[in-house]
Order: C-alpha cells, then structure tokens, then sequence
C-alpha cells in the first residue's frame, strides 16, 4: 500500500516533466521564427572566434583545428569515441539553448511582468491570429461587439466597419454639443477588439453618475472624443487609440460624414433621427439619410476588396446595418465582392423597426436596397429561447425571429442553422461570443 502510494505521488511529476520536454521541441515549430535566429547566433560565435584568432595574428585555421584536435584527442583518451562525441554535441546544444532560453525569459519579464503566458504560447498565438483571413464586418450596436470578441480568436486581420448615425444617449449629446462623429459603437468594437477586453470594457463602458455636464456620458466617449479633438478626426483618433488599446485588427467608420437618417412609414408619417426611428412604432416604407450620398472611408473600402470573408450583421436592420449600406461606395464594394459572404439574422425581433418580421423579411429588405444578393448564407438561431425569455421580451412587443423555410426557397436564399445564442438570467438573448464565431469559421473554411 505504501509503494503504490509513492508510485501515484510520482506520476504527476512525471507527467509534468514529459510536457515540459514535449514543449521545448515546439520552438521548432515553422513560422516562429526561432530556429533562423538560433542558426545566426551560432555563426556569430563562430566569426567572434575567428575574428579573435585573426586579431591575434595566428593562423585561425590551424590555430583551431589542432585546438579541436588536442580536445577531441583527451576526450577520446578518457572515453570511447562513440559516448564522447554525442555527449559533447548534447552538452554544447544544451548549453546554447539554457542560454538563449534565460536570455528571452529575463527580456520577457521585464517587457511583460504581469503576462501569464509563456513566451512560446504567445508567439505561437501571435504567427497564428496573423496568418488568419482578412475578416470584414458591417454593422454596429452590441451585436457587432459580441461578434468580434468570437472572432478575434481566430485572425487577427479583422476590420470592424461600423456605423456612424447614432443620435441617441451619450454620444447623440456628444454628437450636438462637440460636433463629433458619434463614438459609442465604435467605443464597444475597440473594447471587444482589445487584448486586455474585460478591463477595457468596463472602463469603456463606465457612466459618471455625478458631476455637472458629465452625468449619463460614458468615459469611453469622451475618450474617444477627446482624441478626435487632438489628432483632428475620428479615423484618426481611433487608430491612436487602438495603438493605446492593443486591439486585435481595426475599427473604422462607414463614412466621416454627419449622417441623419430618416423613415417614412406606410401611414404617411416622417420621422428624422436615428433614435426617433423606433419610438415611433410603424412600419417602415422608406428609409434613407442625409446626406443621400455620404463618401465613404477609403480604407474601408480598400478592406472590403482585400477581405477574405464578409460578415454582414448582427445588429438592428435599420439602424445598425443598413446605415452602412446607404454609403454608395461601401454598398458597391460589397455587390462587387468575390469572396464568401454571410448574413447573421437577429434573434429577436426589434421594437419599431421588426415588429413582425420572419427571417425572410430581412432577407428582402437587404435584397431590395442593394438590388442583388450581398451574401451566400443566411445564419439563424436554430431552437427558441425558454419561455421566460420569449414572455420577458413578449412585454415589451418584441417576438423570436421564426424561419420561414418555404419564403427563403422560393428567394433562392440558402440557410445555415446553429445554435449560436447565449440565455442570460434575466431573460435577455444575444450572440454567443464563441459559438458563433466558430460557426462562422467552420462555414467558411468548408467554402
């Protein structure tokens, strides 16, 4: 009993030094840029040597073969040839790898002092997040937040491009007080991008309280309008912050120009303002913006011809997509798309914009501004929510997205199902960060 006690002690440890060994061969891995370094370093000693030897004015040649000559002759003297020779290799390698390990280790520390991973882990995520596809999303609000905390796992080339319509809140008082473009969609793609995102998003999202002409902003706002203000424009300030941020690919408004967009409804009505559009309970016949034609972001544009994969959505229909799409050059950047497409539908409807709408309403509504289809796939949430949550949303008016399979076969519009939603306690739904990127990944990857 008490041998087979030390025998299960053992095994832990013993485990733990097979891992460790089996780590140490993945510095070979290709990509890492390791072994090349290594090989350099190698031949640097080796020229040290002989610029020593050459600087003493000896014959370096000879100088060190009768040297390697008079060492190998005592080693072999001592032992025979066929233990001494590998054990000198072994020991020497060893010696070169204690040392360029301690040496990367001391430069870690000091560059990372709080980092938890080692740093081979955080090579091996840096070669592989930068080897990913160019991802490139359309949209805005929390969805398109909970989107790139999933997808940031898998590439770090992803451009967030987001709109810019938002009159509501802290950044619609920002918006009239500062005249800046409005950040807070921006503000949540930058905190989900962002390496250290739990810290950031909590300071992103933080909301004074108190404090004459601060109350309801939140400090990511003003952040970002504070850089606006010194770098000049919000493309600007956004890049600067991402640098301060470290985030994962980039942020980038659909247009820096000021839109307002407005709805007429079927009962005559007109209503400006992105804000106002939901609070006035119709349904909608047209919708546009002012200015009718905004000029697109350059480099939004250029990203969208260079993507790999087009993610179109989550988020609000009219206030978060579509706002996007009322950019002319944006719009036709994605028609002239060569690349897979997807279209993520909304879980649950939105009150005053989707009142009603099945999966295939989105569907038509996306296919009649554009004029052609902007995706391949349409991905939707496979099983309901519990009761409890279709009651909680049911008390405000809003319904689960149903899929009409015989609509969406009659538009020639395939379907991907999964379930890609996260149940919280209170009886709220969203994306599920993880679930769905993995959906998106696996979709793409099969193209």
């Amino acid at each position: 009993m008490k041998s087979l006690k030390k025998t299960r002690s053992n095994r832990p440890h013993t485990a733990h030094n097979r891992k460790k060994w089996l780590r140490g061969f993945q510095w070979l891995l290709p990509g890492l840029f390791v072994k090349r370094w290594l090989f350099v370093s190698i031949v640097g000693i080796v020229l040290i040597v002989l610029g020593i030897a050459i600087s003493a004015r000896l014959t370096p040649v000879l100088f060190i073969s009768r040297l390697i000559s008079t060492a190998i002759d005592t080693l072999v003297a001592i032992m025979p040839r066929n233990m001494s020779g590998p054990i000198a290799l072994i020991f020497g390698v060893g010696l070169l790898w204690l040392g360029q390990k301690r040496a990367l280790g001391s430069i870690t520390q000091v560059l990372m002092p709080d980092q938890d991973k080692e740093l081979l882990d955080l090579l091996v995520s840096h070669r592989k997040l930068n080897r990913g596809p160019r991802i490139v999303t359309v949209g805005g609000g929390t969805g398109l937040s909970n989107l790139l905390r999933g997808l940031k796992k898998y590439s770090a080339n992803i451009t967030a491009i987001v709109t810019v319509a938002d009159d509501g809140g802290s950044s619609g008082r920002l918006r009239r007080e500062y005249g800046v473009l409005p950040p807070g969609d921006i503000r949540n793609c930058l905190a989900a991008l962002a390496d250290e995102e739990k810290l950031v998003t909590e300071l992103f999202q933080y909301r004074f309280k108190t404090g004459e002409g601060l109350t309801g902003h939140s400090f990511g706002n003003l952040f970002l309008t504070a850089m606006s203000e010194v770098t000049g424009d919000l493309e600007k300030a956004i890049a600067a912050s991402s640098q301060v941020l470290a985030v994962r690919g980039r942020v980038l408004p659909a247009t820096l120009d000021h839109m307002v967009l407005w709805a007429e409804f079927e009962d005559g009505r007109y209503v400006e303002g992105e804000s106002n559009i939901p609070e006035a309970r119709g349904k909608i016949k047209y919708f546009g913006s002012k200015p009718d034609n905004p000029k697109g972001l350059p480099q939004a544009i250029e990203d969208i011809k260079e993507a790999d994969l087009i993610v179109i959505g989550p988020g609000s229909l009219y206030t978060s997509i579509i706002p996007n799409l009322l950019v002319p050059e944006i719009l036709q950047a994605l028609c002239d798309r060569t690349v897979p497409s997807i279209y993520l539908c909304n879980i649950m409807s939105q009150v005053g914009e989707t009142d009603g709408y099945a999966v295939s309403d989105y569907v038509k509504v996306l296919d009649d501004l554009a004029g052609i289809r902007l995706f391949d796939v349409v991905l939707v949430q496979r099983d309901q929510p519990s009761e409890r949550s279709l009651n909680h949303y049911a008390s405000f008016g809003s319904h689960f997205t149903e899929l009409d399979r015989h609509n969406l076969a009659t538009m020639n519009c395939p379907i991907l199902t999964a379930n890609v939603m996260l149940e919280k306690s209170n009886g709220t739904v969203c994306h599920d960060s993880e679930k769905l990127a993995g959906v998106i990944m696996r979709w793409y990857n099969r193209q």
